[in-house]
């Protein structure tokens, strides 16, 4: 049976996240405008340093929560490197859509793959208006970026209500 055009691109970005030298999982992305697939991206450290494959994890080594201690990992994130990877070679993103793929490093499984808040804003601030991404257990879910949007107003200004009520009292 012939995949639908997210699930053949989903399938790209599977392909990409092998190549992740991450330890804990591996992520990839692509990024699709007008179909055409114009960027790709893996989690993995800056270009020409060290990664977690060779000398080991810092978030293993601190028992560090799965999710968040970003500041203990050097790796930048496949939506951030798609990205940084479309500007280095003067492709426009604008428009587009990013698909992700995320899985154990062991190969055992997938993973419920979701951009943090930094990935977040990078993908709004890049104008990518879709996110494709393959769950754990196999569905995909599509989401329209300019509801992230609207999330970020709502939970700054919750966060900013809470600390003015805090601090005054």
């Amino acid at each position: 049976m012939r995949p639908s055009k997210d699930e053949y691109y989903l399938d790209i970005a599977k392909a990409v996240c092998q190549r992740s030298p991450c330890i804990r999982w591996k992520v990839g992305a692509i990024i699709v405008k007008n179909d055409v697939i114009v960027s790709s991206g893996y989690n993995g450290p800056p270009r020409g340093s060290v990664n977690c494959f060779e000398v080991g994890c810092l978030k293993d080594e601190l028992n560090a929560p799965e999710w968040g201690a970003y500041d203990l990992c050097l790796a930048v994130h496949a939506e951030e490197n798609a990205i940084i990877n479309a500007a280095r070679h003067g492709a426009s993103v604008i428009g587009g859509t990013l698909y992700l793929h995320g899985e154990k490093f062991d190969g055992s499984g997938l993973i419920d793959i979701r951009p943090c808040d930094r990935c977040k804003r990078a993908i709004i601030n890049a104008g990518i208006v879709r996110v494709v991404m393959r769950k754990a257990d196999g569905s995909i879910e599509s989401v329209d970026v300019s509801k992230w949007i609207k999330d970020e107003i709502q939970d700054y200004m919750k966060k900013l209500e809470e600390a003015r009520r805090k601090r005054n009292g």
